[in-house]
């Protein structure tokens, strides 16, 4: 998985975000750690995670998350995984359509939307082990939801540099110690 794989799904956000974590760990064992870490073990944004998508369990996976209603699995693979899911996230009721797959998440254009997609993978890194990368975008449908999205974005951007790798150094803390 490379970033510029994602343009196939989401290739000119309004927001993007990405973070990355160097592991003393192969990629393969640094892959496994990162899919079990809980959003409990994550402090502040699994908490926020929990506030924003009501009815969430306190012990829920990343990766579990990633794969349930109101996400969907877009394409996985050995060392990675993309998510998606689509509607108004500006708003504080559970507004998210459920979608049926990849086709249906490509295809959103709901006026007043926007379509969000999160990848996660892991690399080989010769000089320490492997790296893993998460990437998030999101997309507007119109000028109405990017609106939204800007006075959204002007709000959480400071937060989201904060924790935003907080499963990233939980995954690679795991994989360093087994």
């Amino acid at each position: 998985m490379r970033s510029d794989e994602l343009d196939e799904w989401l290739p000119d956000p309004l927001v993007r975000t990405r973070h990355s974590r160097r592991a003393a760990a192969s990629p393969e064992r640094l892959w496994h750690a990162a899919r079990d870490v809980g959003l409990s073990e994550t402090g502040t944004l699994g908490r926020l995670v929990r506030w924003r998508i009501p009815g969430v369990p306190e012990q829920q996976t990343f990766r579990g998350l990633l794969a349930e209603y109101p996400f969907v699995v877009l394409s996985e693979g050995e060392r990675f995984s993309v998510s998606g899911l689509c509607g108004r996230i500006w708003t504080l009721h559970r507004d998210y359509p459920r979608l049926s797959g990849a086709r249906e998440f490509a295809a959103w254009d709901r006026p007043g939307t926007v379509r969000v997609l999160f990848a996660h993978w892991v690399e080989p890194e010769p000089a320490s082990g492997s790296v893993i990368v998460s990437e998030a975008r999101v997309q507007p449908t119109d000028r109405s939801a990017a609106l939204r999205l800007r006075s959204l974005w002007i709000v959480m951007q400071a937060f989201e540099r904060l924790i935003g790798a907080e499963p990233l150094s939980v995954a690679v803390r795991r994989a360093e110690r087994q």
